[in-house]
């Protein structure tokens, strides 16, 4: 049925490669993971409407990466309450996180996608790695998913507490330096869009400095998207000087 890649000895052995060397397995039903790696903009036409991408694989491995980072980080921080759990949680699934793992680790060369739109697709080395994830849980079941995760892509290519000392909660750091220079810091969503058969939304957001708009960002919920553009907000006025940069500033 797919034709995308060949077997071990065909043209796409890297395919291969990229699971055995990688991941530390070989996959057994191909397809399901050939299907990973198939963006929407390159959908197989089945026939009578019926489109296969990877949104579907996107959207399950989503939630099971989710509840797989929320295991490890419970346990990694016994100390730490929810707050603390779950903005760390936040920073690792954040589809700015999941775009540079998904290149670092080599996944991003193996996707199938309309190279003539490429700008266009700004997470789509994200969510192919929740595709991925969700073809492995799909297969091999929670307790193996969760241990290609943790141990052969977290704990290698991940510095965990070195993230935890980022900044993160951009949104937060915006609103209190606009009340300590009585500035007016809102969030609008201009536009709410659909994506795929599933009707995944993605929101678009913008920030506004008394009422002046500012950044804006897309995410796949309002507040992922009010962090993004609060981040990209933030750090354009540090660079413009709008935002002084000293500790006391914030």
């Amino acid at each position: 049925m797919l034709s995308f890649f060949r077997n071990k000895r065909g043209e796409n052995k890297e395919f291969y490669l990229f699971f055995k060397n990688l991941l530390g397995f070989t996959p057994r039903n191909i397809q399901l993971y050939q299907i990973a790696f198939i963006h929407k903009s390159k959908s197989l036409d089945m026939g009578k409407g019926h489109r296969v991408n990877n949104e579907r694989l996107e959207y399950l491995g989503d939630a099971v990466l989710s509840a797989i980072v929320a295991d490890y980080l419970y346990k990694k921080y016994p100390n730490q309450g929810e707050g603390y759990l779950t903005e760390m949680r936040s920073k690792l699934v954040s589809r700015a996180n999941l775009n540079k793992l998904a290149q670092k680790i080599g996944l991003s060369q193996l996707i199938q996608y309309n190279r003539m739109s490429q700008g266009v697709f700004k997470s789509i080395d994200g969510d192919t790695f929740e595709a991925l994830v969700g073809a492995i849980y799909l297969e091999k079941g929670y307790k193996f998913t969760r241990h290609v995760v943790i141990d052969k892509i977290i704990n290698i290519h991940v510095d965990v507490d070195a993230m935890a000392q980022t900044d993160w909660n951009f949104k937060s750091k915006l609103i209190d330096w606009g009340q300590k220079n009585h500035r007016k810091i809102s969030f609008e969503v201009e536009r709410v869009m659909y994506q795929g058969k599933e009707s995944r939304r993605q929101y678009d957001v913008r920030v506004k400095v008394d009422n002046t708009p500012a950044e804006h960002a897309i995410e796949y919920s309002i507040k992922a998207a009010e962090q993004l553009a609060a981040e990209k907000t933030y750090k354009k006025y540090q660079e413009q000087g709008i935002i002084n940069t000293t500790p006391n500033e914030g």
